[in-house]
């Protein structure tokens, strides 16, 4: 049996593996990736959506010009329409710019043209984003792609993980020894098995057929009506659904409400079901591309760690997709993981501050699930009762509509604009971070409040050169001072004398957006301490931030910042 040895091992190159591994390996780590589908397969047509949050880390990683320039023409409306068929009539419009419209002033029309970001969100679909991210992982010497090996088995014991692969077209079974595993290996995640956890949550919320079908008269059909959209939502007593934009042109994703006495898929006739949807006569032709169908539910991995194996994305949580947030949290989980790993295996950290993981990523992504689910359910019964007389013709038609028009725009701006989801999550109760007493400002999926309050997200302001304050952070941690008459001396010669990685960035320029002159910030953007004068406990301060949390001073830390 072959042996291959690695630091980590990643299961499974979706977006989310294939994130793990970049980052990992832009951190001077070796990883193996294994995955059971072709180089340069073609993925799953889902996951439409990178936010604004995945967006920054794209932007980190070097990868977000080219995810912003692929995926729909850079003018097609990115709009979200509600009509009665996707052909039919429209009578409700969520705007959001298209990828030219971005370089507009921000506007009311707009609601997310003033978020606080280098990196608004970007509509385009994984059969176009995970290819940029697969040739960049590629290309990498630390990264070795295992494509066509399937995961069979893994263990662990104290000081290693070893996974077993068996080679989809020879049947060899290789033997990968690593320090650390991932799972990345989505819903029916092998890793999860193995490792003992469990989902829970709610089983089923709504079941969807989804078609994904190349109509070339479809656009033009939809011109003669209205300006194209990006998602188009049809809502009549025949079906419910919707159509995705892919590529601008011919290629549509269809989503097919299934109703509640359809109690089996094979009960739907789909060629008429998708008609329902788009509004279309038998003479309409299209091609079936490819089908999956599948059911919306609610559910979190009871653990997202055991021992050296970790979960993340799908293998860790799915939920409906509600506000396009599972992929999005799932790279939220890899990166959160990734520099705690590169920390240990870089020689910085002690292997106690991979607790922190679960600790911060777990009550986050239970919240987020109820966050979609609790949203998805009121939208569901919407969707599946629509008012009587929406398609009449004439004054009572009309006022059908617009009055449903203003609640189904109501119900769904936070969804499609959620700023809350992107820049408000914050960690509260993290071994790795520094509290002062002052609690996280509350958010929704909407709404959030930027805030220094250590566990928020650094919040974000424009340097006078016309840079992202994001772009001045370092790889590792970054100590933000404001007030160069500051002395931080004592901060520094203390990391250097524990190996810490610190950079140590000067921001004047931006002294008058931040509420204190010195923010630790961490490698995720989030902030770890913040503070007058450098805190009494300089040592604690840094042997906590490093994974030392135990009994590192923590109250000390805090003293002397109350002090300042």
């Amino acid at each position: 049996m072959k042996t291959i040895s690695t630091p980590v091992v990643v299961i499974g190159a979706g977006p989310v593996g294939l994130t793990a591994a970049i980052d990992l390996a832009w951190r001077g780590v070796d990883v193996v990736v294994v995955e059971s589908r072709y180089a340069g397969e073609p993925p799953p047509v889902k996951c439409n959506h990178v936010s604004s949050r995945s967006m920054e880390i794209m932007r980190r990683l070097g990868l977000a010009p080219a995810i912003r320039a692929a995926g729909l023409p850079q003018d097609y409306p990115n709009d979200i329409v509600f009509c009665t068929t996707v052909t039919g009539i429209e009578f409700g419009r969520i705007q959001i710019p298209s990828v030219a419209g971005r370089t507009a002033p921000p506007s009311p029309d707009f609601p997310d043209s003033d978020w606080p970001t280098p990196e608004p969100p970007h509509r385009i679909n994984q059969l176009f984003l995970e290819p940029i991210l697969f040739e960049h992982a590629a290309k990498q010497p630390r990264i070795r792609m295992l494509n066509r090996f399937v995961l069979e088995s893994i263990t662990q014991s104290v000081d290693a993980v070893t996974a077993y692969v068996r080679n989809l077209d020879s049947s060899e079974v290789f033997e990968i020894q690593a320090n650390y595993a991932i799972g990345c290996d989505g819903a029916r995640s092998v890793v999860r098995r193995n490792i003992g956890a469990k989902f829970e949550g709610l089983a089923e919320i709504t079941r969807n057929l989804s078609s994904f079908i190349r109509a070339p008269q479809l656009l033009g059909m939809i011109e003669k009506k209205r300006k194209p959209s990006w998602m188009s939502q049809a809502i009549n007593p025949r079906r419910a659904g919707n159509a995705i934009a892919i590529d601008g042109k011919d290629l549509w994703l269809i989503h097919c409400r299934v109703k509640a006495h359809e109690t089996d898929f094979s009960m739907i006739d789909r060629d008429r079901a998708i008609r329902d949807v788009l509004g279309v006569d038998d003479a309409f032709q299209y091609d079936l591309l490819g089908k999956e169908d599948w059911i919306a539910r609610r559910l979190v991995a009871d653990r997202m760690r055991n021992g050296r194996i970790f979960l993340c994305g799908d293998s860790a949580h799915i939920w409906i997709p509600v506000a396009g947030y599972g992929m999005n949290c799932g790279i939220a989980d890899a990166v959160d993981l990734t520099w705690m790993l590169a920390g240990v295996i870089n020689g910085w950290a002690p292997p106690s501050i991979l607790d922190a993981f679960e600790r911060e990523r777990h009550p986050i992504t239970e919240q987020v699930s109820h966050f979609v689910a609790d949203l998805g359910v009121q939208l569901v019964r919407k969707r599946n009762e629509p008012p009587a007389g929406i398609e009449d013709a004439g004054e009572r038609g009309d006022a059908v509509r617009d009055r449903f028009g203003r609640e189904m725009i109501e119900m769904n701006v936070a969804q499609y604009c959620c700023a809350g989801l992107n820049f408000g999550y914050y960690y509260d109760k993290s071994p790795l971070i520094v509290y002062d007493g002052e609690t996280q400002p509350p958010y929704s999926m909407g709404t959030f409040k930027p805030s220094t309050v250590p566990g928020c997200r650094l919040p974000h302001a424009w340097l006078p050169d016309g840079r992202s304050i994001y772009d001045l952070l370092g790889q590792d941690y970054t100590l933000i001072r404001f007030d160069q008459t500051l002395d931080v001396s004592g901060l520094e010669e203390e990391a250097r004398a524990s190996g810490f990685p610190l950079q140590l960035v000067d921001a004047t320029d931006a002294a008058g957006t931040y509420d204190f002159p010195l923010l630790f910030v961490r490698p995720d953007q989030h902030i770890a301490w913040r503070g007058h004068t450098v805190p009494a406990d300089a040592a604690g301060m840094i042997a906590r931030l490093r994974g030392g949390w135990q009994g590192a001073g923590s109250g000390n830390i805090n003293e002397a910042h109350s002090a300042a």
